[in-house]
């Protein structure tokens, strides 16, 4: 049983949170995740430090993904352009891995410790990303306020997307947030029909 066989990490990395979604992730251990996998813990541990690194073990990959493409990026693109390209990379592989993402979210948001490691991990993204543009020439604050903004624009894309019906890819999701946001900054955001009116003014008076 504790051979090597051909996707372990993946076994158990489906195993463990089918197990977080359904006895939650405090309550469940090492031993039922790796006997939900048909593996030993020893196996468990050679591929995972302990339970938590399941869900977070591919944020190195997912840094060096993002920072990658910022760094590749045309030297002549703005840094919010730039930016955008390490974005849509990185929405192109969880695209891939939607269930996945959508279970990991799910186990992530019912567990404070876990949140607090997402966020720590997300901090680290946006340290890596600003470096890379300060390494293209980006100025201080540009370098640290383009980071910011990309993991911001990552996180409202990738809400909207795990709690959409899936008909529109998370690619798509980003562009659009990032357009809003670019909308904002030139001040010509589209007014909603009911803020016409202005606040406290029915259509009525408006209309008189």
């Amino acid at each position: 049983m504790g051979r090597w066989e051909p996707n372990t990490r993946e076994r158990l990395a489906k195993a463990a949170l089918n197990l977080y979604g359904e006895r939650g992730f405090e309550q469940t251990t090492v031993a039922e995740i790796a006997k939900s996998a048909g593996l030993t813990e020893r196996t468990f541990f050679r591929h995972y430090a302990d339970k938590r690194e399941v869900l977070f073990s591919g944020a190195v990959e997912l840094e060096q993904l993002f920072a990658g493409a910022v760094a590749d990026a045309p030297p002549s693109s703005a840094p919010i352009d730039a930016m955008a390209l390490g974005l849509y990379a990185v929405c192109e592989v969880f695209e891939e891995r939607r269930e996945f993402a959508r279970k990991r979210h799910a186990v992530i948001s019912a567990t404070a410790e876990l949140r607090e490691r997402e966020l720590i991990k997300l901090a680290s993204l946006a340290a890596a990303l600003a470096e890379t543009l300060r390494g293209r020439g980006v100025p201080e604050p540009a370098a640290s306020l383009t980071a910011e903004t990309g993991v911001a624009v990552f996180k409202v894309a990738f809400e909207r997307w795990i709690t959409a019906d899936g008909t529109r890819p998370l690619v798509q999701l980003a562009r659009d947030s990032l357009e809003e946001l670019r909308a904002v900054a030139r001040g010509d955001l589209p007014v909603r029909p009911e803020e016409e009116a202005g606040p406290g003014v029915p259509e009525e008076s408006a209309e008189a």
